[in-house]
């Protein structure tokens, strides 16, 4: 209960940004620790019964970026922070091959959207990301 006052303390003026928190269905949070979030006129939503993964997806996308990026760069401020954590989804959904996809990224709809190149023929740009902690890359017009 005292780390959801100490959050809710943090929030300060971000808090009038948030809807409501959501957590999971375990019983080290009770009717005291939600009540401090109500207190603060934010609704506390509960995790689906019985899906002992549902958090899986959430911890496997924050462990990604923590490990692919903020891992690797120093934050300097809050600004920075922000156009780090915009940056990264850009270039998962739009360039990072993805393994279950045959290689695609999720913007990527199907196979024939991909134009296929000769190597022999085409220059390759790299088009570096965040300082060059991620590269991509292209093909020459």
């Amino acid at each position: 209960m005292q780390q959801a006052r100490n959050l809710a303390a943090a929030l300060g003026r971000r808090r009038q940004s948030l809807r409501f928190p959501l957590r999971d269905r375990d019983g080290r949070y009770g009717a005291a620790f939600d009540a401090v979030f109500e207190a603060e006129e934010l609704e506390v939503i509960l995790s689906a019964r019985r899906a002992p993964r549902l958090n899986a997806h959430g911890e496997r996308s924050i462990g990604g970026i923590r490990r692919e990026v903020l891992d690797r760069v120093l934050i300097v401020g809050e600004a920075h922070a922000r156009h780090v954590l915009a940056a990264y989804p850009r270039h998962y959904n739009a360039h990072r091959p993805h393994q279950a996809r045959q290689q695609l990224p999720p913007d990527v709809r199907n196979q024939s959207d991909v134009a296929v190149h000769d190597l022999d023929t085409c220059r390759v740009l790299r088009i570096r990301i965040l300082g060059g902690l991620i590269n991509e890359y292209r093909y020459a017009a």
